[in-house]
This record gives C-alpha cells, sequence and structure tokens, in this order.
C-alpha cells in the first residue's frame, strides 16, 4: 500500500524554485513577447490595449492572421491570479495566428484588489467583448491560473451569455488549477483570500460542465505533482459528467516551458488547441 500525504503545501504549488534555472522565468518571456508584437504592428495585424472594462488593467490585445480569421482564440495568462500580464506572453499567439486564427489576450485586475470570483467575471466580459468583434468558433486556453479560468467560462454556472458560450468550440487549460480548496493551506491565501464558499462556486472540477464541453487538460511531465494531480483531476470528473475530455502529460516540460507549443503553429498543442 502506498500513502499520499502533502506535508508542505507551500512547496506544492511553488514552481520555479523546483526548475533548474526557474530563475529565468517570467523575464524569459518578455523579448520574445515584444519581438512579436512589434512585428505584427508593422504588418497592421496587431490592435494593443483594447478596453473591454472600467478596471485599469481591462485590456486585451488583438493579434490577426493574414486573411480573413477562421474563429477566435483567446489565451488567458498565470501568476496565481495575482502576478503577470499580457505583455509576457504575445508570442504564444504566433501558432494561432498562422493557422489563421485570431488571438486576444487579456489582463485582468489582480488579487488582493479582487476576488478570483471577480476576476471570473472580468474575463467573461473580455471574452463577450473579443467574441464581438471576430465571428467565428471560439477556443479558449490558459495557463495556470488561467487554465483555471478557460475552464470555468465551460462550467454551468458560466457568466458568459448563452450566445457567446454556444459558439465556444474547445477549452485546453494548460496546467491548470481546478481544485482552489488546497490553496487555501498555501502562505498565498493570504492574498487570494479564498475561503470555502468561494472554492465551492469558483472550482471548475467542483462545478458541472455546461452541456457540449470539450476540454482539454495538459500537462508537463515534469512539473510539480499538485498540478499534474490537478490536471487530471477536471478531465477524470468532467468524464464522468458527460463532458468530452482528454488529458496529455506532456514529456519532459516543466510548469514554464510547458506553454511553449503555442507559439509553434504545428505543434500537437497548438492543433488540438484549433482542432481543425
Amino acid at each position: 500500500m502506498v500513502e499520499h500525504r502533502i506535508a508542505d503545501w507551500d512547496d506544492a504549488y511553488t514552481n520555479g524554485a523546483n526548475i533548474p534555472g526557474g530563475d529565468r522565468w517570467p523575464a524569459a518571456w518578455d523579448s520574445p513577447a515584444q519581438a512579436f508584437r512589434e512585428k505584427l504592428l508593422a504588418q497592421g495585424r496587431a490592435q494593443l490595449d483594447i478596453v473591454y472594462g472600467q478596471a485599469p488593467r481591462n485590456r486585451f490585445d488583438l493579434f490577426l492572421p493574414s486573411a480573413k480569421p477562421k474563429g477566435l482564440v483567446v489565451f488567458i495568462h498565470g501568476g496565481y491570479w495575482m502576478e503577470s500580464d499580457k505583455d509576457s506572453w504575445s508570442h504564444l499567439a504566433n501558432g494561432a495566428v498562422s493557422r489563421g486564427f485570431a488571438v486576444v489576450m487579456p489582463s485582468y485586475t489582480q488579487c488582493p484588489g479582487i476576488r478570483i470570483g471577480g476576476i471570473v467575471g472580468e474575463i467573461a466580459v473580455a471574452v463577450r467583448t473579443a467574441a464581438a468583434m471576430v465571428e467565428g468558433p471560439l477556443m479558449l486556453t490558459g495557463h495556470s491560473a488561467g487554465g483555471h479560468l478557460a475552464s470555468r467560462m465551460i462550467t454551468t454556472t458560466t457568466p458568459l451569455s448563452p450566445d457567446v458560450a454556444r459558439r465556444i468550440r474547445h477549452v485546453v487549460s494548460i496546467s491548470g488549477l481546478h481544485d482552489l480548496r488546497p490553496l487555501m493551506r498555501t502562505q498565498m491565501n493570504a492574498t487570494l483570500a479564498i475561503d470555502e464558499q468561494e472554492a465551492l462556486s469558483e472550482s471548475p472540477a467542483l462545478l458541472r460542465p455546461m452541456n457540449g464541453a470539450r476540454v482539454a487538460s495538459w500537462v508537463g511531465g515534469g512539473e510539480r505533482s499538485e498540478f499534474l494531480r490537478q490536471s487530471a483531476l477536471l478531465a477524470n470528473i468532467w468524464t464522468g459528467l458527460g463532458a468530452v475530455t482528454s488529458s496529455v502529460v506532456e514529456p519532459d516540460r516543466h510548469h514554464f516551458n510547458v506553454v511553449d507549443g503555442l507559439a509553434d503553429p504545428d505543434h500537437p498543442l497548438t492543433r488540438m488547441l484549433v482542432d481543425e
């Protein structure tokens, strides 16, 4: 018999300190992201800092393909709902844009200035605003906390309007956090302020998927065991609730480089997301 018990919850959810050279991130993303923005701006295929709400961080960037978009991808950044912004991730739009899809990348208000439930509401407004700008199917993806926010959009308690929700073809949650209850045991919760009520109402794994939901849980094989467990958890539970699910563990990837495939139009992660 093998018993499992987590003695140090902070270590279980700490990424950088447990990755060789992990202090390179998030700065390692900044230069390629800036170069991608500048390239598409020069080509007239980028619109930056589009306002979608009243809060200062309610802005998104829109990246366009060279022809009429086949649909819209929304990428939601991570950072435990309290760090990072859209500007560090722009280059990850390259894969979908190269395959003919428009890509939107929003920023959002961060904890402790907002509750996680409030961020969920902001992301819904961002998705709705972007969906009004680009026709066709919607694909949602996000990394870590962003994976939580993406999968939260396709629950039966989604804040999205029915007409927007019906357009969602696929969600890919990359290293997503789908059960918020363990995070209540970490020191981060002094900032996040998750309580039992919010954990129950905002954890995708504790909610029902909307009718017709399709979700993929994608995670790196070299990630912390809690991220592997959280990724498998959503696919496991939602399969039993009628969703179409898939689960991928990408070998030799850790929590930071697991997103790199989105920059490559031929990478399986990009191909799964746009599902052509």
